[in-house]
């Protein structure tokens, strides 16, 4: 999530009649339907070719796409080692955990070091690092937990590196004009994934042992590290070495600077950090209390990622006069999955519940890593993507390690009401920023 400056030169395949508007009052918007309307209808297929046709980004797309399935396969796998009994709850629990402290110390770290050296650079040893660490995971297993959440450690490290480089090294790669819709075949990628992957994973398990499809997830960080494209961005050469918190604290500092990413961020981080954490507990036991199936819980996750891939593909194409409310308003979305959890409505009610948060999601996640990629000073922009990463990523855990406590204490029909009213309530406080409205600063990007 996310949780996006200077343009890796004219890509020579951008049509001129998909080069942003920029004319005032009336003229523009008639302009833009016209525009809209030459297009014609949304298709997975005239979102991804344009960008697609850019070697540099296909390349940049095949290793972020290698990252976020290795991410997102390792937890699946090792489930896989609980059901054969080479690892206990107990033993994922710890090595998820470390995984995690992994990714949260990485992730400043990179942003500053992206930032100070090469972006492309940080991709590849941040992949290499996740990968060669992974065979220890699979050595471990069964034989000692501290080993594997060593190494899973380290593959955190790696995972909490390469994401505000990649962030970063998308904003060299595809020129301002077309990346919102590179970001949305980014998404798109990643949903798709999640998707199909659980199936695919568990149809391979079939005929590769557990362990081997560990190391499967360190072969895709490698081509992680291999694949992307070299960057255009040069580092101001120092002529003083200034501190690592010197330089991290210039990142809060370029933060600061632009109210809307203050005011989205924060938004985002309560969303994730109640709404997120609270249906993540409440809904598998929703599904078995209530409706006695687990139908529901699967139901309500598949909806949720089809949600997703819907609003992908709407935002690839689509431009709202005013993108950062239309955005807000989508982020708002998510109230409406803990909102279907308090009541004994039909299990339909719960899976559109899950489809429309899905959508919101992403019309918020695009135009946030596209405005992002612009407004942000080129040089500091890895360092403000880190605390995106730091803040949404990192209050998850924390968000789902206090709500089970609190649904004990409380019940869950109060944390439920009370997580669905931060959930509407956080981006509407958001919008009321003034530069919310657009996801655009006042203060002009300085050049590096």
């Amino acid at each position: 999530m996310g949780t996006g400056r200077q343009s890796a030169g004219q890509d020579p395949h951008g049509p001129a009649a998909e080069a942003p508007d920029r004319a005032p009052g009336r003229g523009r918007r008639a302009h833009g339907r016209q525009s809209r309307a030459r297009r014609g209808p949304l298709s997975l297929l005239a979102i991804v070719t344009p960008v697609f046709r850019s070697p540099s980004f296909l390349r940049l797309w095949t290793g972020n796409t290698a990252s976020g399935l290795a991410t997102w396969a390792l937890p699946f796998i090792l489930g896989l080692a609980v059901l054969e009994r080479s690892l206990s709850a107990v033993d994922l629990g710890i090595v998820l955990a470390a995984r995690t402290v992994g990714f949260l110390v990485a992730v400043p770290v990179a942003g500053v070091l992206a930032d100070r050296y090469s972006r492309r650079g940080v991709v590849l040893w941040a992949g290499l690092v996740a990968g060669a660490a992974t065979p220890l995971i699979a050595a471990g297993m069964g034989r000692s937990v501290l080993v594997t959440a060593a190494a899973a450690a380290v593959v955190g490290v790696g995972q909490g590196a390469c994401r505000p480089a990649f962030q970063a090294l998308t904003a060299e790669v595809i020129t301002e004009d077309r990346r919102q819709r590179a970001n949305a075949a980014m998404t798109l990628a990643v949903r798709v994934t999640t998707l199909v992957a659980p199936g695919l994973t568990a149809l391979l398990s079939q005929f590769a042992p557990t362990p081997a499809l560990v190391i499967g997830t360190g072969v895709l960080w490698l081509g992680a590290a291999l694949i992307p494209p070299r960057g255009t961005f040069s580092p101001a050469p120092a002529t003083t070495r200034v501190r690592f918190f010197g330089e991290f604290a210039d990142g809060l500092r370029e933060a600061r600077r632009h109210p809307w990413f203050l005011a989205g961020l924060g938004a985002l981080t309560a969303v994730i950090a109640t709404g997120y954490s609270a249906t993540g507990v409440v809904l598998p036991l929703v599904s078995r209390d209530r409706y006695d199936t687990e139908a529901v819980l699967a139901a309500g996750l598949t909806a949720y990622t089809l949600g997703a891939l819907a609003g992908a593909v709407v935002i690839a194409r689509w431009q709202p006069e005013r993108q950062g409310w239309a955005a807000l308003i989508g982020l708002g979305c998510y109230g409406f999955a803990p909102l279907s959890l308090l009541f004994p409505v039909h299990p339909a009610f719960v899976v559109a519940a899950y489809a429309v948060a899905g959508l919101g999601i992403e019309l918020f996640n695009v135009p946030w890593f596209t405005a992002t990629q612009r407004e942000v000073e080129p040089g500091k922009l890895a360092r403000v993507s880190s605390l995106d990463f730091l803040f949404s990523y990192g209050l998850a855990p924390a968000g789902l390690a206090l709500i089970a406590p609190a649904i004990d204490r409380f019940g869950a029909t109060p944390v439920l009401a009370a997580c669905a009213v931060v959930c509407f309530a956080a981006p509407a406080a958001a919008a009321l920023v003034p530069s919310s409205r657009d996801f655009r600063s006042a203060a002009p990007i300085k050049s590096v």
